[in-house]
Parts: C-alpha cells; sequence; structure tokens
C-alpha cells in the first residue's frame, strides 16, 4: 500500500470510529484546542477559577509552583482566547478580578471525561 493509500486507510479507520467524517478544517480546530487545553498551567488556572478564585493572589494560591510572572501571561492568553473575563473595578488600589467565561466552563466540563480516562488507564 502506497504512503497515500495508509493516509485514506488511517483516516477511514478515525471517521469510521465516530460514524462521520473528520474534514482536514476540523482537525486543525482539533489541534488548536487541544494545545490550548494542554498548555502548562492552563488546567490548573482554570480548576482555580472554578473552584472560586477571582483574583490574583487567589489563583497564585491555588496553582502550586507558578510564578507571579508566568501566572500573569498565562491569565491574558486566557482572556484573550476567550476562557477567561478580566474584571477591572477602578478604585484605590485597582482592583481586578477574573473570572471563568462560558467557554472556560465548557472546556473544564469537556476535561472531565479526559481526567477519567487519565485515572483508569494511569496516567500519572
Amino acid at each position: 500500500m502506497t504512503s497515500n493509500g495508509m493516509a485514506a486507510a488511517q483516516t477511514d479507520d478515525l471517521t469510521s470510529l465516530y460514524g462521520e467524517h473528520i474534514d482536514e478544517a476540523e482537525c486543525r480546530r482539533f489541534q488548536m484546542a487541544a494545545e490550548v487545553a494542554g498548555r502548562k498551567w492552563t488546567a490548573s488556572i482554570l480548576l482555580a477559577g472554578a473552584r472560586g478564585a477571582e483574583r490574583f493572589s487567589e489563583y497564585r494560591a491555588l496553582v502550586d509552583g507558578i510564578s507571579d510572572r508566568m501566572l500573569s501571561v498565562r491569565l491574558k492568553e486566557l482572556e484573550q482566547e476567550g476562557l477567561m473575563l478580566r474584571e477591572v473595578t477602578p478604585s484605590t488600589p485597582v482592583q481586578v478580578r477574573y473570572r471563568l467565561s462560558e467557554a472556560g466552563r465548557e472546556l473544564i466540563s469537556v476535561l472531565h471525561p479526559l481526567v477519567r480516562w487519565g485515572t483508569k488507564w494511569r496516567i500519572a
């Protein structure tokens, strides 16, 4: 079988697994979503938000081992990706609160089966 034939056979196996065709655009969206969810600290930050963290110091306390700089970078990235909402209250000092967006809450809900899978197969 040629390499193109192998690729076609593998594609057929994947699409038949779920009974639907997965096109090139869907593959790219899947890859992008997996990269966002799989970035270091992302899941921990989202889970901290789900556990009630709102202020930077609360996130830092719930996400063990993250530096202030990395937390700041990740919160900005998650906001840009639409997973976190940032609310600034103009006061002295300025108050900044972060909370999960609807997309962030949904991402957590779709990660739960992955956690169960990892537990079942003893993935660290």
